[in-house]
């Protein structure tokens, strides 16, 4: 052998010509993911964020945040080209004779979204509490006292197959569950639950993990003072974990907000005069009505209304700000998780 060669040197032979092809193959594939992610995100961004900013005071524009979805009216009066939204279409033509035989009207093109904006917090907020609750209950149960029999094994088979059913299933059972069979009829309830169901097979795995990972000392070194198992698990294991349980949250959040199929059965109307405290006869109302929600409503004014110029500002601007609810959700949560990082380290 030459003194002068590295023996630590990559030879060059098929087998590794062939690890560089792959190597490559992979990195372009993931470059290629990302520049469209960019894309798309972009898209939305510069194209909605119109709908939202305005360049002169106050800067945002107020009635797309705190209006309903209305009915654009397109029409000529006295030779100016007019568009306005139902409420003031009616206003106008009450002083005003409109008289214009190509006036046409686009659905869910003008005026807000408020109501889908606050249908869209209530069924993200309520069914992660909902799938926190029973999902970490489940996770204490599988880790602290299930232990590893035939019949625990199985549980922890059965969730994570559930965790790979497509959204249109909950969808259904939640309709045929909740819906029909509990008479919750198409409510809020109804989709708190539906969407838990759906997210607590992530939650249940990614806790019970979380759960594992704390040092076995903390448990062993709490029964020695003689706390009781509940105690331990309350003051020495489930606080610790709490950061990890919140990452689940997180993956949680971002399935349960962009979900369609399963609020469009159990939670969500296309349209809706009043929001979900409004003329309610008893508090508990408030838990049977229908909301509106931001994906539904994308997914009405950008497929089951004619497309055309119009509806553009809708779509996107509807798309933008349901990025930033989601963004601030789970911010939220991230804020949270590195608090409780910096309270509870081992």
């Amino acid at each position: 052998m030459n003194a002068s060669e590295n023996i630590f040197q990559e030879k060059s032979s098929a087998i590794f010509v062939v690890e560089k092809i792959i190597f490559w193959l992979f990195r372009i594939a993931t470059y290629i993911v990302l520049i469209f992610s960019a894309y798309i995100l972009l898209t939305i961004t510069f194209k909605g964020i119109g709908s939202v900013v305005k360049l002169s005071p106050p800067f945002i524009d107020v009635p797309f945040l705190t209006k309903s979805p209305e009915t654009l009216h397109i029409f000529q009066f006295e030779g100016k080209p007019m568009q306005l939204g139902d409420t003031e279409y009616r206003h106008f033509a009450a002083t005003h004779t409109v008289n214009d035989p190509n006036e046409s009207t686009v659905a869910h093109s003008a005026g807000g979204i408020f109501p889908c904006i606050v249908g869209t917090v209530l069924l993200v907020v309520g069914s992660m509490v909902i799938a926190l609750v029973l999902g970490v209950s489940s996770a204490i149960y599988l880790s602290e006292y299930g232990g590893s029999g035939r019949i625990v094994e199985a549980l922890r088979l059965a969730i994570l197959n559930l965790a790979g059913v497509p959204s249109i299933v909950f969808g259904l059972f939640g309709f045929a569950m909740f819906v029909i069979y509990f008479k919750w009829n198409v409510s809020l309830l109804a989709g708190w639950f539906t969407l838990a169901f759906m997210v607590m097979p992530v939650i249940i795995t990614a806790a019970e993990e979380s759960l594992r990972a704390v040092p076995q000392g903390f448990r062993e070194g709490s029964l020695a003072l003689g706390a009781t198992k509940w105690q331990t698990i309350r003051s020495n294991v489930l606080p610790y974990a709490m950061p990890g349980i919140l990452t689940s949250s997180i993956l949680g959040i971002a399935r349960v907000a962009g979900e369609t199929a399963p609020i469009m059965f159990t939670a969500a109307f296309v349209k809706t005069d009043q929001l979900p405290w409004q003329g309610l006869e008893h508090v508990q109302d408030f838990f049977f009505r229908g909301v509106m929600a931001l994906p539904y409503h994308i997914y009405v004014v950008s497929s089951k209304i004619p497309q055309n110029e119009y509806t553009e500002r809708m779509q996107y601007g509807s798309a933008f700000v349901f990025l930033l609810v989601v963004a601030s959700i789970a911010l939220t949560s991230m804020i949270l998780r590195t608090r409780l990082r910096k309270a509870y380290k081992w």
